[in-house]
């Protein structure tokens, strides 16, 4: 047995008669004076609109008794000869914690897995185990919080019910993804294309509501790679037909799964004639596995070989041994057909998707966990019955002083005229980096379009068509090509370049195009992809066009009559926030926030991506700082009751039409309320918010101010790829740590467009 570590000296010994001084904790954020902030309470129900009932993916929770505690111990190993790291040995690493004399809960002990896995060092069966007493967590917070009082620890009683489930389904073997988990069962698995399968899954986690407790599950979906060989993988990756035609060349192929020629030479360490002294021969990677290993190889030695070691000690595998196994997260970007695939076979009909998490509830057999069992926790099969109220439409404004009802969320323009057209459109010219599609009939139906729209469009002072010999550069220096074409053949700065993609946005084009126009020479640009034209398509592309060059589409009747509750009485601006963050893995690649500058004496701030946990954050952290800027059921359906929280301001709206009937709702919290809008008022506003989305002749799921605030932070993204078009947000050889990372600095945009509609 190795020596045990040395404890630390103790501390220096007080002199007589000095007093010791505690030193200041720093401080992370500025304390504030001002009393902190909670969320709103209800101030009352909204009675406007049909009264109607429904049913919801909520699932009544009894829980009897709420007399007991859970015990939150924190488990921390480390080895005798080293300190803590990986431990690739999990399963000892559980008995180490819950056996054989069982843990401090016993041996059912939920774990929040929240602390990284050891590693054993030099195979050593020695550790340490620190055990540590952390706090306990009643259930009675739950009861407290049902019944509307305030319980600081509800929070963490509820994240322990969540943590049971999870704990519940891995023990089942599922793949878990937050509070989603997946089964590892073939008839689950969708097929998209590329060697990726769509794995169909469930979400569930307890929800507070003024029902009681409640827990919410639902379908969800979460991309794997197609388990089977690493070879027939590459194929369908790459989209060829055998083995021959893979393109081994690709820097992300290199990068994702360390390729090495399969006649590399490495040391092998033998014994001479069978015994004796050992000696080190060159051997490669075909022959060992041939001559040594028994193994025949047959087309794979003409591949590279995968490292499935480290780069100081690589343990090198032909590629026709290795084996994709099941239930492997795919979180690379899905290509546009991968997409499109992917909504086809989500959908599902009302009908079908009780059936689906009816069935999941029941094989999820939760009545067998003998922790929920034992906190008196019974889950019923029953869905939720619920009321909700079904607001009419807002009265809609177009060109002409023209006046309609959209119905059920969706109107179009096919009569209809701009409210307010932009300028003419003179100055602009095409860039078409396509070989597929058809110009002339693009600009012919192009200004017809704008016509009857009441767009005046000329024609194009000119046609860049991109050298065919520049196709095989890499999309920056396209990119670059083109630009010096454009600058050259036009005698000034355009209104807008058209430009003609080859595929759809998300090629690698893209990115570098936006960046060019927008950041360097401030040019408004709308990107096109064209399948195939038709009226629809060409009012959609001069839907953003027009927007994009300042004119309006359609507006709120009410807003133009000045008559929008409490709104309409002063200047008021309505603004929408939203991040968008980098790809897993990725700490190099910053978080984007999009947030207009208000100037008004009311501002409704509306932000997206805020969890129930980060509610007093926002309101005394961000609340301050948004302050200091200075600045398939029926569309319409609003729910306030029975789901909604038992005591915080909260509500469920369906502004938009499901497809098949089946909707997911946004839930809006309403944290602070300073203007005191009435329920009614407050919810047809964010209704009639959901009629201005200027991209499209649809209702929006969400208010249309965070669909533009993620545009802008989802398109300023897309600058990134001009300095990394390697597309490796799945690739191992890409993730950096957080503390080595150097966040990529973000352009700013030309002041030509800085104050345009740019991401529409």
């Amino acid at each position: 047995m190795a020596e045990a570590e040395q404890l630390p000296p103790p501390p220096p010994t007080v002199p007589p008669g000095v007093t010791p001084v505690k030193a200041e904790e720093p401080q992370l954020t500025k304390k504030s004076d001002s009393p902190k902030l909670l969320p709103m309470v209800r101030r009352g129900g909204g009675s406007r609109g049909q009264r109607i009932q429904l049913l919801t993916n909520h699932f009544p929770v009894k829980m009897p008794s709420s007399d007991g505690y859970f015990y939150h111990y924190c488990v921390c190993l480390c080895s005798f000869f080293h300190y803590l790291r990986f431990l690739h040995n999990a399963a000892s690493c559980h008995e180490l914690i819950v056996g054989p004399h069982g843990s401090p809960g016993g041996r059912e002990s939920p774990d929040d897995g929240s602390k990284k896995r050891l590693r054993r060092p030099q195979r050593t069966k020695s550790y340490k185990v620190d055990i540590s007493y952390a706090t306990k967590i009643p259930l009675q917070a739950i009861a407290n919080a049902l019944r509307g009082q305030d319980s600081e620890q509800f929070q963490e009683a509820v994240r322990v019910l969540d943590i049971v489930l999870r704990q519940h389904a891995a023990r089942q073997g599922c793949l878990l993804v937050r509070q989603s988990f997946f089964h590892d069962e073939p008839r689950r698995f969708e097929d998209i294309g590329g060697g990726v399968l769509a794995c169909r899954g469930f979400h569930s986690s307890f929800r507070a509501t003024q029902a009681g407790l409640s827990l919410n599950m639902d379908v969800s979906t979460t991309m794997i790679v197609k388990p089977g060989p690493v070879v027939d993988f590459l194929i369908a990756n790459q989209n060829v037909r055998d083995p021959y035609q893979i393109d081994w060349a690709k820097k992300q192929l290199k990068e994702r799964h360390k390729l090495f020629p399969v006649w590399i030479r490495f040391e092998f360490r033998e014994r001479n004639n069978g015994g004796g002294e050992v000696q080190s021969v060159e051997i490669t990677v075909f022959d060992y596995f041939v001559n040594y290993r028994h193994i025949n190889i047959t087309f794979s030695g003409d591949f590279p070989c995968i490292n499935v070691g480290k780069p100081k000690k690589p343990t090198y595998l032909p590629l026709e041994l290795c084996e994709l196994v099941s239930l492997q997260r795919y979180t690379k970007a899905l290509s546009g057909t991968q997409r499109a695939t992917l909504v086809e076979k989500s959908r599902q009909k009302p009908d079908q998707r009780m059936r689906v998490l009816t069935d999941a509830l029941r094989t999820s057999n939760y009545g067998s966990d003998p922790l929920l069992r034992s906190s008196g926790i019974q889950i019923s099969n029953q869905f939720a019955k619920i009321d909700g109220r079904l607001l009419s439409a807002p009265k809609l404004r177009v060109g002409n002083g023209e006046d309609f009802f959209p119905r059920n969320g969706r109107w179009n323009f096919n009569n209809k005229t701009l409210f307010q057209a932009t300028d003419a459109l003179q100055r602009w010219a095409i860039v078409n980096f396509s070989a597929r599609c058809d110009v002339n009939t693009l600009i012919r139906d192009m200004i017809k379009c704008g016509e009857r729209k009441g767009m005046r469009i000329s024609n194009p002072h000119k046609v860049f068509a991109e050298d065919h010999q520049n196709r095989r550069f890499p999309a920056p220096v396209r990119v670059d090509k083109m630009i010096e074409t454009v600058k050259n053949g036009l005698p000034g700065p355009p209104q807008l370049l058209l430009c003609i993609l080859p595929e759809r946005k998300n090629c690698d084009i893209y990115g570098p195009w936006k960046r060019r126009n927008l950041a360097d020479l401030g040019v408004v640009t709308q990107c096109i992809a064209p399948t195939r034209l038709n009226d629809q398509y060409l009012t959609n592309v001069l839907l953003k066009i027009n927007c994009k060059l300042g004119g309006l589409n359609s507006t709120l009747s009410l807003e133009n009559a000045r008559s929008i509750p409490l709104v309409s009485s002063v200047p008021t601006l309505i603004i929408g926030m939203d991040v968008s963050h980098g790809s897993p893995g990725r700490a190099d690649v910053p978080s984007i926030a999009a947030v207009e500058l208000p100037f008004f004496q009311c501002v409704l701030s509306i932000l997206d991506g805020v969890s129930e946990s980060q509610f007093n954050q926002v309101l005394n952290i961000e609340f301050d700082q948004i302050k200091q800027l200075s600045w398939v059921i029926l569309s319409g359906t609003v729910i306030e009751n029975t789901i909604c929280h038992p005591k915080n301001n909260d509500f469920y709206m369906c502004a938009h039409a499901g497809m098949i009937g089946t909707t997911r709702p946004t839930h809006y919290h309403v944290l602070h309320d300073e203007i005191g809008f009435s329920a009614d008022d407050l919810q047809e506003l964010v209704h009639s918010l959901s009629y201005v989305y200027q991209r499209s002749t649809t209702a929006i799921s969400v208010v249309a101010p965070i669909c533009y605030a993620h545009l802008a932070a989802s398109q300023v993204g897309q600058f990134l790829k001009f300095d990394d078009m390697s597309d490796t947000s799945s690739g191992h050889g890409s993730i950096t740590s957080v503390g080595s990372a150097q966040v990529t600095p973000l352009p700013r945009l030309h002041k030509n467009v800085m104050n345009s509609m740019f991401f529409c």
